[in-house]
């Protein structure tokens, strides 16, 4: 039997990939890639970087082209025979990344080839991977005694399996509960839009009336305009609660102990390691000099927050108050009266500024304002093997008409989806012999999908979402470096890897890019300069509570690896509530289970390091700023960014890329500028 998974020299044929093919794939792989690391490791010859280095990158590529679809179509077309055949081979993968990192043959030859008098004929990409490699086998214990190598391996497993266990109770507590409502009176308030959404969902469930979900787009229309009370405060319990102990599903895919093994494991991993601490661990690939450092960088921005925070609090609680005799919102008001104080602000309406943000117009709208930066062309490719009709596959190339990379866009939520957006690599740029392997993006959002025939309008922060990502893509796409392991996103501190995608959101704020990506859906009537004005003038409303709202998070994540203590577990929620006590303006109900969906920091690669968004934040703002002095479409600073950022990849340290674009270090000025905290210190 054929086994698309092995077909790696083009792109994956998702239409005919089972679950069937893929536990074969990965074990005949692995066998095949530990046969012939074995052959390079045979004694007697010097080594070099085409008889080490290269062929294990062709290893590494052969194995993540087989598996990014595997793991790509488990998030986006999730079924229970992919998810099983996903998690059988995670500890495949753990025990074989593990394996290669204390292969203690393999160590002694990277560390000979960095010894040795043709190191310095290598080039900085090069030389950086080296550099790289050798910290990452220390990091992967090949310096420990054996009874600790084989605990570390052990622990690398269960870690696998508790991440991927934590994102499918996620996944399962969100899809498990839906609304069905046929009494007209409780769709008061809601958008046609809306409506029309869940309108359609319970007719393709053979239902009458309207059925919504805790898909993002049906829970944030129902918490942002639906008039009752009850049915608000219904959903926010549902939404807060998934995978925990409390609310509708209360214990069903409760991620308690998840949580609490994988603190465990993460502080027993660094201690055997010789960290004090998993954050020490973590920042060991970051940029952040040290814990104290991150600490500090994070209670500042809390301090010259909080006292905007505070205010926008005050603001809003005296509006619903005042305006609509609510003396005391709760959790399930905050989003309801915030776009009603909007309104009354600025007179601005989310719903009147979706209409200038159709998809059809925002996603070549973006593609332009791309194209004018770095003089690219952006093309949909048709007839590409995709995993849902829904997908389309787009090809860059430069000015000169080469090809420089690809990406997929599946832009709406649907049932067995992962939430969130994010971009995952299909394909990595690399030199194989005279020719360019070309990188592949996977671009993934859960925006509202198109309803009664007509286009999807975006809310301006899912226009930001879609711009983020796609930033991302970029730094993925447009490297230059010919080696896997410092090409686009790999070898980037993980607190860098932020600057690209929230250097993107900039322009959707920009006049000049906005005539480009807004437009009215039917008219095609360009975005009125009152409302430009209004949504420029309201940009940075609630932003002191926007911003406490993050550190929440970063301090969180942060605390619980820096103070774990195996005498007393997690301590969870007590050091979240003391955080919430340091930096929150409003702290939500006791039943609130947040970090029981926190997938970034326990499904996904943000352990201790969700801080990294701020952090790269100084980056992206500070480098936007050269832009708003040249002109944010400035030819050579454009061309600057593209040479000096997104074209390097990791080959870099990236305090020596960003000083080599700004022409000095980063400074926090812009950063704050942006979100209005410019008088708070």
């Amino acid at each position: 039997m054929s086994n698309p998974l092995l077909e790696t020299d083009d792109l994956p044929p998702f239409s005919r990939i089972k679950a069937e093919h893929v536990v074969p794939t990965v074990e005949r792989i692995l066998q095949e890639n530990r046969a012939a690391i074995a052959r390079l490791l045979e004694p007697g010859k010097a080594v070099t970087w085409e008889n080490l280095v290269q062929p294990l990158e062709d290893l590494d590529d052969r194995l993540n082209k087989a598996w990014s679809p595997v793991s790509h179509m488990n998030a986006v077309v999730n079924s229970d025979e992919l998810r099983e055949a996903y998690n059988a081979c995670l500890p495949l993968l753990s025990e074989y990344a593990t394996e290669i990192g204390q292969n203690e043959e393999l160590y002694a030859a990277y560390r000979s080839l960095a010894e040795n008098g043709s190191a310095a004929e290598l080039d900085i990409a090069q030389r950086k991977i080296l550099e790289d490699s050798l910290r990452d086998f220390r990091l992967s214990g090949v310096e420990l005694p054996p009874e600790k190598k084989s605990r570390f391996k052990e622990i690398a497993q269960e870690l696998s399996r508790l991440a991927s266990q934590f994102q499918d109770n996620v996944l399962d507590a969100t899809h498990a509960w839906s609304k069905h409502i046929e009494d007209e009176k409780l769709l008061s308030g809601l958008p046609e839009s809306a409506i029309a959404m869940a309108r359609q969902s319970a007719a393709a469930q053979g239902r009458s009336g309207w059925l919504f979900s805790l898909e993002f787009p049906s829970y944030i229309a129902v918490m942002t305009y639906a008039d009752d009370r009850d049915l608000r405060r219904e959903f926010y319990t549902a939404y807060s609660t998934r995978a925990s102990d409390q609310g509708p599903n209360s214990g069903r895919w409760d991620n308690s102990e998840v949580m609490e093994k994988i603190l465990a494991l993460r502080h027993e991993q660094a201690q055997l390691l010789g960290f004090r601490n998993y954050a020490e661990l973590s920042l060991a690939t970051k940029m952040a000099p040290s814990t104290a450092e991150v600490l500090h960088f994070l209670n500042d921005l809390a301090s010259r927050s909080l006292p905007q925070a505070k205010r926008d609090l005050e603001e809003l609680k005296a509006f619903a108050g005042r305006e609509h005799g609510l003396a005391s919102p709760e959790a399930w008001d905050l989003p309801y009266y915030s776009e009603k104080l909007r309104q009354h602000k600025f007179a601005l309406s989310e719903e009147e500024i979706r209409t200038y943000f159709p998809v059809t117009r925002v996603v070549p709208g973006m593609f332009r304002v791309v194209e004018r930066l770095y003089g690219l062309r952006i093309q949909e490719k048709p007839g590409v093997d995709v995993w849902h009709p829904d997908v389309k596959f787009y090809e860059i190339h430069d000015r000169a008409g080469e090809l420089l990379g690809g990406f997929y866009l599946d832009l709406y939520a649907r049932p067995k989806k992962r939430g969130g957006a994010w971009m995952d690599e299909c394909v990595t740029r690399r030199r194989i012999g005279q020719r360019i392997q070309h990188p592949i993006a996977y671009l993934t959002c859960n925006f509202t999908p198109p309803t009664n025939g007509e286009t999807s309008l975006l809310r301006h922060d899912e226009v930001l979402t879609l711009f983020h990502e796609f930033g991302h893509g970029l730094h993925h796409m447009l490297t230059k470096v010919d080696y896997l392991g410092v090409s686009g996103i790999h070898g980037v501190e993980w607190d860098a890897v932020e600057l690209p995608s929230q250097f993107m959101e900039n322009f959707c704020w920009e006049p000049e890019a906005l005539g480009v990506i807004a437009g009215h859906f039917r008219t095609g009537e360009p975005l009125p300069q009152d409302l430009l004005d209004k949504m420029i003038a309201a940009r940075n409303f609630q932003s002191g509570m926007q911003m406490v709202r993050q550190l929440e998070f970063s301090l969180f994540d942060f605390r619980i690896h820096l103070e774990y203590d195996p005498s007393r577990g997690g301590r969870i929620y007590p050091i979240l509530d003391d955080v919430r006590k340091q930096v929150a303006a409003f702290v939500p109900p006791p039943f609130n289970r947040f970090p029981h969906s926190f997938s970034h920091i326990f499904g996904g690669g943000y352990a201790a390091g969700y801080y990294s968004y701020k952090w790269a934040e100084v980056l992206s703002s500070d480098a936007f700023s050269l832009f708003e002095e040249k002109g944010i479409f400035a030819p050579e600073v454009g061309r600057s960014f593209l040479e000096n950022i997104l074209e390097r990849g990791g080959s870099r340290k990236t305090m020596e890329l960003f000083t080599a674009f700004r022409g000095r270090e980063p400074t926090i000025d812009a950063l704050l500028r942006h979100n209005g905290i410019v008088d708070a210190a």
